[in-house]
């Protein structure tokens, strides 16, 4: 399927139905396809992201990943008060990245437009720009610093992983690339080659605990997540913000996905996400599987956490502190590629 054609599959989504419930103030995509050509093929891993903007303050539980038209949506609710000000959407990197380009699918009252112009004009200001990176170190620092030492094994690892991940989003955000998320690894490793700092792109490895990891193990730990996968899509019940990940529906993009970066030969990019679906899995497995299963699954996780030398809350912990000791580094790599990049535009 063509880009263009998921488009106006999810257009139709938004105006058949989301634009129909109560509060709904616009909607526009998001994510990675939004830099893709209309008629580029839609790789079979990846979906078409969509933003809700909702009148409520507090909106829905995220719809996720669903078929419509023959086509992967992923449906993603925010609040109205997100979008207050140009000032808090482009210092926002989460958010200031859909608002590049004219990326608007409905916006009854105008705002959304509007928003839209004035982002677009500031977004490669270097003032701005560093804006968001900051806003990205003070994510990882919040994160790695707030970790719940008496929670769930998963969750603990879900803490530390996000966030030390988060390490590349520093560097997409200087590059003025989009801040990916099953496929930051990878992308980060080109930004370090295109601006003369790949040597950097070992230690990103390091902190994530992968660097070492041979094709074969990586292959392993992606067969057992297989097993776990379909376990845990199979009892899923209780709805959690990530839910929609872990179905036969959208196996294809956690599964499939992860084993053509190991065919590509990215198989130290593709742990990341191999982790992070592992983690869901068991927080799923935990809430909804007898324990017999649960037990069943739980070796093959610990192996994949072990050899990232995830081998106790102290561990997670040192490597917590290992991320935060880097930022330093990370920084100034970042400042670097901020005073090289030709795109960004320099005040008066």
């Amino acid at each position: 399927m063509r880009v263009g054609s998921a488009r106006a599959a999810a257009t139709d989504w938004v105006l058949q139905h989301a634009s129909r419930e109560e509060g709904f103030q616009g909607a526009y995509f998001s994510g990675s396809t939004i830099g893709l050509s209309e008629d580029t093929e839609l790789p079979a891993a990846s979906d078409i992201d969509v933003v809700i903007v909702t009148a409520q303050d507090e909106p829905r539980l995220k719809l996720g990943k669903f078929i419509y038209r023959g086509t992967l949506l992923e449906a993603t609710y925010l609040s109205w008060k997100q979008f207050a000000s140009v000032e808090e959407v482009v210092t926002s990197y989460h958010l200031a990245g859909s608002f590049r380009t004219d990326t608007i699918i409905a916006d009854p009252t105008g705002h959304l437009r509007s928003l839209q112009s004035e982002v677009s004009r500031h977004f490669a200001d270097r003032v701005w720009v560093r804006r968001r990176c900051e806003n990205v170190r003070q994510k990882i620092e919040h994160g790695l610093q707030t970790i719940d030492v008496t929670a769930p094994l998963h969750d603990q690892v879900t803490s530390w992983l996000f966030p030390t991940g988060v390490t590349t989003h520093v560097l997409l955000v200087a590059a003025l690339r989009n801040p990916t998320v099953r496929l930051r690894y990878l992308a980060a490793r080109k930004v370090l080659i295109d601006y003369g700092h790949d040597d950097l792109y070992l230690e990103l490895l390091d902190l994530l605990g992968c660097a070492h990891l041979s094709p074969e193990r990586v292959e392993h730990h992606l067969t057992e997540l297989e097993q776990t996968f379909d376990a845990a899509a199979a009892v899923a019940q209780t709805p959690f913000f990530f839910s929609t990940d872990i179905t036969a529906a959208t196996r294809s993009v956690a599964i499939d996905g992860s084993r053509e970066l190991i065919e590509a030969g990215n198989h130290r990019e593709a742990v990341f996400w191999i982790v992070a679906t592992f983690a869901r899995c068991h927080k799923i497995l935990a809430a909804d599987a007898p324990p017999e299963l649960l037990d069943a699954h739980r070796p093959a996780f610990h192996a994949i956490i072990s050899d990232l030398g995830i081998t106790s809350t102290a561990a997670l912990l040192r490597r917590a502190k290992d991320v935060i000791e880097f930022l330093p580094r990370l920084w100034d790599t970042t400042e670097a590629i901020l005073l090289a990049n030709p795109d960004i535009v320099t005040e008066p």
